[in-house]
């Protein structure tokens, strides 16, 4: 129609390499093929996320020019967190040196614990007695200030330069607290200090009175400050003399010292060779575009420098690699111990999300994860590829065989079909042992199931529709389904979102691509698993993403947890993981870790001010991710109710920020708070009538502001209204999930 010589598209990512079809090979009839059709096509895409940008070349024959990520910075504390901060320092020092001031301070703390909302959150932990208390204090303020936020956006072409590129560096070179090189340890190491130690316990003192939490951040500042010494030409000997001034041994550093000093340049040096217009305008005159691979900068992957390539993906017959399979096991120990303290037993079932990140990024972190809690280990060839699997025996693995329910991404389904096939062999042999119930609950529950539908196990058929563990959308569909009706606001109760869950996923995938089993409607067997799960899992591998980068994060981890929930009228244990740091694995509740995420960055100050600076798109952005802690608060339960506070004060009330939001993006502040005003309409959030009235009359306000200037509207117009409609509202929709759900025993 335009007469286009090219198309340019502006990642990260867009739809066309979602629409429906195969996965790859398309044919004439798949919607992408059909749209792109011969032109060619270059896509602008962030180097971190190769899952999705191994998609559009499958799916969209693209081209990729990379860039590089967002600038990251440590979160720090501010406002209220860092006054708190500031009440605990005093109460230490008065604690000893002046009782009656610290009893004073000890009233000031528990006023400024209520006002930065952490007082639930401690008591909830059961301390007994106020120092306990403090303790507590100190991990969550530890783990918001350690955190990283992003600040801003990168500009596609821009190359980040002084503090900005000895950011980038430090980022870089902060993962894994393991490596001799990792930029907090050697600080430490100069100061003679325990990183390990800091790392497990926050709270704790340093030899020189200082918190853990407060050296970790410490560290982290003065080895940025390091990075830029060295890069402005500063002496090495002169830096090296400064820092070894506490160090009992600086001969004994002196080596990791130049490495580490060599290692910034060399970074420093690829981060200035990135040419990334200068690739698109090559790529645009019919030149090469330099492959190149792909991963997240903040887990050390500095390999994906310089930017402006052609990004590939990693090797799957290497996954998981040795290295990510040693973290998946204390993956695996971190959430059954986590189980047991709440629980005093073991779960049977665990649901948990697979997202092709886990392959690209992280090595197969979380197959090592469910391999571990099968009771199974990797084994691998010289050359490090994986060779099958390894049975441990039950008085080695010393506990029960867990059972797993998940849920793989549509895009680990497509591009990993082998990864897929592994863990169902895993599955498949560990449901093949004969093992008492109580050593091997996956044996334990095909058994139940086959007894309830009155089948034999030795039925091959039989045997294949009970061992279902994988299961995702059917093939050609990228969405679990959840995330577009809560956006739509296409239900009206849990049991609606569970339906939709239900509907969308039902789809078993065993074996690999083009086995018989690979993408069978199995709706009836994913009502069985879900109804056994007692706890869902997903993880964290990094700051430079979280579950608000993206709605499908809600729709699959939220979408099972809701599904469980209703199928079961249980409510599961809603678990998140945490590989950040390899060096320091755990898990915490899901509720936990969105309270780190909401502190750390959309609250924090840093972060905002930094999307302030890209207008419209900042704005937008804002808006997409309060929209997505509204999802997962429709889904999971699991979101505080102050977390909505703090939104509404922030972003809505507070009047420099709606003035901004007025001038580049007035839409998006009319969907940051019609979507509040739809969560305390279904009751997921239950504010004060005061702070309702305040942002009902902003809403008026801004509403009022966009229908003043759109000038005549002709046509439907939503405004500010939510009309809800669930399936039995529209006919056809009805009648399609019927056609799934009702034969399946779930509805009343």
């Amino acid at each position: 129609v335009f007469g286009a010589d090219v198309i340019i598209h502006v990642g990260t990512h867009g739809n066309l390499e979602f629409m429906p079809g195969k996965g790859a090979g398309l044919s004439n009839a798949c919607w992408p093929d059909i749209a792109i059709g011969a032109i060619p096509h270059l896509y602008i895409y962030n180097a971190d996320n190769p899952a999705e940008g191994v998609v559009a070349k499958r799916r969209s024959y693209a081209t990729l020019v990379d860039h590089l990520q967002a600038v990251m910075s440590t979160s720090d504390t501010y406002g209220g967190l860092e006054d708190l901060e500031e009440l605990l320092e005093e109460y230490h020092r008065a604690a000893t040196q002046d009782p009656a001031r610290a009893h004073q301070i000890e009233h000031l703390i528990r006023e400024a614990m209520e006002a930065s909302h952490l007082s639930e959150e401690v008591a909830a932990r059961n301390p007994a007695t106020f120092a306990d208390e403090v303790v507590l204090c100190h991990e969550i303020l530890s783990r918001v200030k350690n955190s990283q936020t992003m600040i801003g956006m990168h500009v596609f072409g821009d190359i980040p330069e002084g503090e900005e590129g000895e950011e980038t560096i430090n980022t870089i070179l902060r993962f894994d607290s393991n490596n001799e090189l990792n930029t907090r340890r050697l600080i430490f190491d100069f100061r003679g200090e325990d990183i390990a130690a800091a790392l497990e316990s926050p709270s704790e003192r340093g030899k020189y009175g200082q918190t853990y939490g407060d050296l970790l951040y410490s560290a982290d500042r003065q080895a940025m400050e390091l990075i830029g010494r060295l890069l402005r030409g500063e002496s090495r000997a002169a830096l090296f003399s400064e820092l070894a001034s506490r160090c009992q041994n600086p001969a004994a550093v002196r080596g990791r010292f130049e490495r580490f000093a060599d290692l910034a340049f060399e970074i420093d040096q690829r981060l200035s060779d990135s040419t990334e217009i200068d690739s698109l305008l090559n790529a645009m005159n019919g030149g090469h575009v330099a492959a190149g691979p792909s991963g997240y900068l903040s887990r050390g992957r500095y390999d994906i420098l310089p930017t402006g390539r052609n990004f590939y993906n990693v090797d799957p017959t290497r996954i998981p690699t040795q290295a990510a399979y040693r973290v998946g096991v204390r993956l695996a120990e971190a959430l059954l111990a986590r189980y047991q303290k709440d629980e005093g037993r073991y779960p049977e079932t665990v649901g948990m999300v697979w997202l092709a990140s886990d392959i690209m990024r992280a090595d197969g972190e979380q197959i090592g994860q469910i391999l571990h809690l099968l009771g199974l280990r990797p084994r691998w060839k010289a050359n490090g590829q994986v060779d099958g699997i390894e049975i441990i025996p039950p008085a080695e693995l010393g506990r029960p065989r867990i059972d797993v329910n998940i849920r793989v991404s549509g895009i680990t389904r497509d591009c990993f079909p082998d990864s897929v096939k592994y863990v169902d062999q895993a599955v498949q042999a560990v449901a093949m042992l004969e093992e008492s119930p109580d050593e091997n609950f996956v044996r334990k529950h095909i058994v139940e199931q086959a007894k309830a539908r009155q089948a034999s196990l030795s039925d091959p058929e039989e045997f294949r529709k009970l061992s279902y563990r994988i299961f995702c959308a059917q093939p050609g569909v990228y969405k679990a389904g959840v995330n577009l009706a809560v956006y739509a606001s296409a239900w009206k109760t849990e049991n609606d979102l569970s339906d939709i869950y239900l509907f969308w996923n039902g789809y078993a995938y065993g074996g690999g691509a083009g086995d018989a089993a690979y993408g069978v409607q199995a709706h009836k067997e994913l009502v069985e698993n879900l109804r056994r799960v007692e706890v869902t899992f997903d993880k964290h591998i990094s700051d430079e993403g979280d579950f608000l980068n993206c709605c499908g994060y809600f729709g699959n981890y939220g979408g099972m947890t809701v599904a469980a929930r209703t199928l079961s009228g249980k409510k599961p244990r809603t678990y998140y993981g945490d590989t950040r740091d390899p060096a320091q694995v755990g898990v915490t509740d899901f509720a936990d870790e969105m309270r780190r995420v909401v502190r750390a960055k959309l609250l924090n100050p840093k972060y905002i001010e930094g999307m302030q600076e890209h207008g419209y798109k900042g704005a937008g952005d804002l808006s997409k991710r309060i929209g997505r802690v509204y999802g997962f608060a429709a889904t999971t339960g699991e979101v505080d109710g102050w977390i909505f506070d703090e939104i509404v004060k922030t972003f809505v009330l507070n009047e420099e920020m709606r003035e901004w939001f007025q001038k580049v993006n007035p839409w998006a502040l009319e969907e940051i708070g019609r979507r509040l005003l739809e969560a305390q309409s279904r009751e997921i959030w239950n504010p004060d009538e005061e702070l309702l009235e305040r942002l009902q009359d902003a809403y008026l306000e801004v509403e009022g502001s966009i229908e003043d200037t759109m000038g005549e509207v002709t046509g439907e117009f939503q405004g500010g209204s939510v009309d809800i409609m669930a399936a039995d509202d529209v006919g056809h929709w009805k009648a399609e999930m019927g056609k799934i759900l009702d034969g399946l025993g779930i509805r009343k």
